[in-house]
């Protein structure tokens, strides 16, 4: 699941990515309100916003408004100190889908944003199964034909993609943006290295080539 994290405290920001990370998030960071509303503007595939409210450049609330009146649905977990009444029902009103009031614990935000992620999806159980493959996000474990298989992070991540997402064709750019973010260095054939190793760690069909544009993963055996 790729996050889009706004916060300008640069220590907080570090503190929320190295704690997301092993959660297999790929969490890119921005600074301020203007950026992330280009970023959030320009189609890039974020499974969830984390936004910070007291933003320099443009505020967070106007950050909100402006993708919600553009028709944006990503899902939005706000950050702030602002912890009046006010402030929060404001905050719901103008789009976002959850209230984090700061300081938090770590533990509440991982919780909210696994939730948020699963409404987002129309999950009622954070377990996601398909193909006798069962992902639980919540412990990172993950099992086919009731065996437990060990993936590395960017193959849990690749995996978790297309299994909340069954019949969805990924482009390639799509998936590496999805895996990788805006991280430096992406070998130009990473993602199918990742998907070999997927199909080889569970079955060869398990994720198909449409040739020409990427990757689906079928919500059962094609004939």
């Amino acid at each position: 699941m790729r996050i889009l994290l706004v916060e300008d405290d640069p220590s907080l920001a570090s503190g929320i990515r190295l704690a997301l990370k092993p959660e297999h998030y790929t969490v890119d960071h921005l600074v301020n309100g203007v950026a992330a509303l280009n970023a959030l503007q320009g189609g890039e595939p974020f499974d969830a916003v984390v936004l910070d409210l007291g933003l320099p450049g443009l505020d967070g609330m106007q950050v909100l408004e402006q993708i919600r009146r553009r028709g944006n649905r990503v899902p939005v977990l706000v950050l702030t100190a602002r912890d009046a009444v006010g402030d929060r029902i404001a905050g719901l009103d103008a789009g976002a889908d959850d209230y984090l009031i700061k300081p938090f614990e770590v533990a509440e935000l991982k919780a909210r944003l696994r939730a948020l992620l699963r409404r987002s999806q129309g999950q009622a159980s954070p377990v996601l199964a398909c193909r006798s493959i069962r992902l639980d996000p919540a412990t990172l474990g993950v099992s086919y034909q009731g065996q437990s298989v060990s993936l590395s992070r960017r193959e849990f991540t690749l995996l978790q993609e297309f299994m909340s997402h069954p019949g969805r064709v990924f482009t390639r750019d799509t998936l590496t943006r999805l895996v990788y973010g805006w991280e430096e260095d992406v070998e130009s054939n990473a993602i199918e290295v990742h998907v070999h190793h997927l199909r080889r760690k569970f079955f060869p069909g398990l994720i198909r080539t449409v040739r020409g544009i990427g990757y689906v993963m079928d919500e059962a055996d094609t004939p």
